[in-house]
């Protein structure tokens, strides 16, 4: 069998089920090329009790985005011949809990665009099926609405469109690469969030920013500060 990728709605159903007792258990955490979101990201380094430079620095590689012209930044593979994910283990993912988005979604993808008219962001779903995975062969059904709540991915989507709303503008109004510092802010607002938050509360990046005192202190927590950044940026870099 080919891979197959199919259109789906929201009240779709599809026949699924991952779990150790079927045979290709793990095969999907192999030959990975996998891009990480901000939010990835600052799962990731949460769960592992680590700074986000750490964590970028021992498991993220950095590439520069060949359409968007922006920094992306990928996991780094355990393994360099296979490809295999530094979290998978025999009893699956270490990190499960905290798992990037793109391991909850499937087999779904979802896709978006943004209009430029009115910035209004639209989705589509399509469920993906490799020739390697078994997982549709079990005797378990579920409403695709329903994956999508019990795989907690509405922050990672909410937060994936704030940073697909960049993307448009750097198409619209900056196309090509960015210089130096501007790729440096992106890459820490996005990516480095402790660094982000040093340069905000120890070296007074925001001071010329309208900010209360209570503003000031939201953006202690992680989740703020990357919402708070991904706006930011939208000004530092297009305005």
């Amino acid at each position: 069998m080919n891979d197959e990728m199919t259109p789906v709605c929201l009240d779709d159903t599809f026949q699924f089920s991952c779990n150790k007792e079927v045979p290709c258990f793990n095969e999907c955490c192999r030959d990975l090329n996998q891009f990480l979101t901000p939010y990835d990201i600052l799962r990731l380094k949460t769960a592992l009790g680590m700074t986000s430079t750490q964590f970028l620095k021992e498991y993220t590689l950095n590439h520069m985005g060949p359409e968007s012209g922006l920094p992306v930044v990928t996991l780094k593979p355990a393994d360099h011949k296979e490809l295999i994910c530094p979290f998978v283990t025999a009893d699956g993912c270490r990190v499960y809990k905290d798992r990037p988005g793109s391991c909850r979604t499937y087999p779904l993808a979802r896709l978006i665009s943004r209009s430029r008219e009115t910035g209004q962001i639209t989705q589509h779903w399509a469920l993906i099926k490799e020739a390697h995975c078994q997982g549709f062969r079990q005797n378990k059904t579920m409403v695709i609405r329903d994956w999508i709540q019990t795989q907690e991915l509405l922050i990672y989507n909410e937060i994936n469109d704030l940073l697909m709303e960049i993307i448009s503008l750097k198409n619209q109004r900056k196309p090509g690469p960015l210089d130096i510092k501007s790729r440096h802010l992106f890459h820490m607002a996005c990516y480095d969030l402790d660094n982000f938050k040093s340069h905000i509360f120890e070296k007074g990046l925001l001071d010329g920013l309208d900010l209360d005192a209570d503003q000031l202190e939201s953006l202690h927590d992680d989740t703020t500060l990357l919402r708070f950044g991904l706006e930011w940026l939208k000004d530092r870099l297009f305005s």
